[in-house]
């Protein structure tokens, strides 16, 4: 599955929900259900490949004043968020996580106290398992077909590098490096 596919799995399930309103990983693992293994399997592949890609401080940074802060397992389900908003609002936080405080839902949860929820999407992380979980009814299925289809390589050694390390809570940097979102969810002015 290349990249355009991939983004066309996200739009489909998108499409679904706003038809059932359902939700949309449930969708997702729903529609997931019905390719081939193989598909699946190429899915997570990219959906890992994303999501890795997001593993950067400036993401964290965002999701850190999003979240009102945000854990290393919090911010596996941020990424997965990023992800599910679709190739447009991905392609725009992977460039630049600043761009996040023009989403209508970062904007409104700027205005509520408990936002820990928003763009915070831990079930999309489990799609790909979750298909494979209903195809066979075997909740490890799916892992015992990744280390399959993954070989050796499922655990990568190379070096993750996340850019340029930076106190989440010294409100100065984060006004500086992340100006929209400071103002919004620290009252800062850029």
């Amino acid at each position: 599955m290349d990249i355009n596919t991939f983004w066309d799995v996200i739009d489909a399930a998108h499409a679904e929900t706003g038809e059932t309103g359902e939700l949309l990983d449930e969708v997702l693992v729903k529609q997931l259900a019905e390719r081939p293994r193989q598909e699946i399997l190429e899915y997570a592949e990219r959906f890992d490949e994303l999501h890795d890609a997001l593993y950067r401080w400036d993401v964290w940074a965002a999701a850190y004043l999003i979240g009102g802060g945000c854990s290393d397992d919090s911010f596996m389900d941020f990424r997965a968020g990023v992800i599910a908003l679709g190739c447009q609002w991905y392609q725009r936080v992977a460039a630049d996580p600043d761009s996040l405080a023009a989403h209508p839902d970062v904007v409104q949860a700027a205005n509520v106290r408990d936002r820990s929820e928003v763009l915070f999407y831990e079930d999309m992380n489990y799609a790909a398992s979750g298909a494979f979980e209903r195809i066979t009814g075997d909740a490890d299925a799916f892992y015992e077909a990744w280390r399959s289809f993954r070989g050796a390589d499922t655990e990568s050694d190379n070096a993750v590098d996340m850019g340029e390390d930076f106190d989440f809570d010294d409100d100065r940097e984060m006004s500086r490096r992340l100006p929209r979102l400071a103002t919004l969810f620290l009252g800062t002015n850029p």
